[in-house]
C-alpha cells in the first residue's frame, strides 16, 4: 500500500511539472514586412524554430510577415509598445530614433557587400548598436545583407551630370533621396505596389532597388538599362525588443544571439549567390548594364549632402571608409 502511494505521489509530482513546464512556454512574436518567398523570411522561421530547439522548447516564436502586424514604422513603434518582441528592420529605421546609426545609408559608404560584413565584426558597429540600444532600450543582436541598389532606367547614364532632370522613383527616406537629389534627378515617392504600372505608363523613368527586388518584382520588363549605381549597401537588423529581451536569461540572450546571427549569416549568403547571377540574367533579358564612374558620383554627393542635415557624424562615416 505504501508502495502504491508512494508511486501516485511521484506520478502526481511528474505531471505537476510536466503542467508546469507547459504553461511556462513563451509565447513571443517577430514582424517583418518581407515576403514569404524571401530568405528574410525562410530564416527567421528557421531562427524561431531552431531558438525553440535550444532551450527545450521553452520559447515558441511565430514569424509574421509580410506587414501583417505592420508597415515598417508600425513594427518599429510596436517594440516599445509591447505589440511585438523582435523585428527585423533597416538602419534607416532605428535612425528615427537613434540618427548616428543611419551613417550606414549615406550614399557610397560601402564598397560592396564584403566591406558592409566587415563593418559589421567592428567596435564601431558595437558601439553605434549599443548607442541605439541606450535611447531605445532594444536590442540588436544581428545585421543581415538586404543587397546593393542599383538604378533601372530607360536612358543610360554612367555619371553624376547625366541624372540630371531623370523622373525617379525614390522612397521618400531622406538618405534614399541623397543622392539622386544630389545629382539633379527629379524624385518622386510612389508606393512600392505601383512602381511597375509607374515605369510602365511613363509617370517616372528610372527607379532604384537591389537587384534581387528588380528581379522579383519585374522591372526589368519595363526598363531598358540596368545602371550600376551602387549607391547604398543595404541591410535590416535583428532587434529585441527591451521588455522581452529583459526578460531572458543570460544563457538564453547568448542562445538567442547566437540563432540570430545564423540565420543573418544563411540570409546574407543566399543573396550574395542571387546578385552574383542576376547581372547576367538581365543581360539575357536584353537590358543594357552599365558601370558607373564611382568617384564623380561620391564627390557630388559629399559635395552637396552634409553629414549633420541627417544627424550622422562624418567620424563614423570617415571610421567605416577605413575599415578593409
Amino acid at each position: 500500500m505504501k508502495t502504491l502511494v508512494k508511486s501516485t505521489l511521484l506520478a502526481g509530482i511528474g505531471l505537476a511539472f510536466a503542467l508546469g513546464g507547459a504553461a511556462a512556454q513563451t509565447k513571443l512574436k517577430w514582424a517583418h514586412v518581407y515576403e514569404t518567398s524571401e530568405p528574410f523570411h525562410t530564416e527567421s522561421v528557421w531562427a524561431a524554430q531552431e531558438f525553440a530547439k535550444r532551450t527545450n522548447n521553452r520559447y515558441q516564436v511565430e514569424v509574421f510577415p509580410a506587414s501583417q502586424l505592420g508597415k515598417e514604422t508600425d513594427i518599429n513603434q510596436g517594440l516599445s509598445l509591447g505589440s511585438v518582441d523582435i523585428i527585423i528592420s533597416g538602419s534607416s529605421f532605428a535612425a528615427r530614433s537613434f540618427a548616428p546609426i543611419g551613417v550606414t545609408y549615406y550614399p557610397f559608404t560601402f564598397r560592396d557587400a564584403d566591406h558592409l560584413l566587415a563593418y559589421t565584426k567592428t567596435d564601431l558597429y558595437r558601439e553605434l548598436a549599443k548607442g541605439y540600444e541606450e535611447k531605445t532600450g532594444h536590442v540588436i543582436t544581428a545585421t543581415t545583407y538586404y543587397g546593393v541598389r542599383h538604378t533601372t532606367s530607360n536612358r543610360a547614364f554612367k555619371n553624376c551630370a547625366e541624372m540630371k532632370g531623370l523622373k525617379i522613383r525614390v522612397p521618400d527616406v531622406p538618405a534614399y533621396l541623397a543622392m539622386p537629389r544630389a545629382c539633379g534627378a527629379n524624385t518622386t515617392p510612389i508606393a512600392f505596389a505601383e512602381v511597375y504600372l509607374a515605369l510602365q505608363n511613363g509617370t517616372v523613368e528610372a527607379q532604384e532597388n537591389p537587384l534581387t527586388t528588380i528581379e522579383a518584382k519585374k522591372f526589368y520588363e519595363v526598363q531598358k538599362h540596368i545602371i550600376l549605381t551602387g549607391h547604398i549597401v543595404d541591410h535590416l537588423n535583428t532587434i529585441v525588443a527591451k521588455g522581452t529581451w529583459a526578460k531572458f536569461s543570460d544563457e538564453d540572450k547568448k542562445t538567442w544571439i547566437a540563432v540570430s546571427q545564423e540565420a543573418a549569416a544563411r540570409a546574407t549568403k543566399q543573396i550574395q549567390d542571387s546578385e552574383k547571377k542576376l547581372v547576367q540574367f538581365f543581360k539575357d533579358k536584353g537590358l543594357t548594364v552599365t558601370e558607373v564612374d564611382r568617384a564623380d558620383f561620391l564627390a557630388n554627393v559629399t559635395k552637396n549632402v552634409a553629414f549633420e542635415q541627417f544627424g550622422y557624424r562624418k567620424a563614423d562615416w570617415e571610421k567605416i571608409q577605413a575599415v578593409k
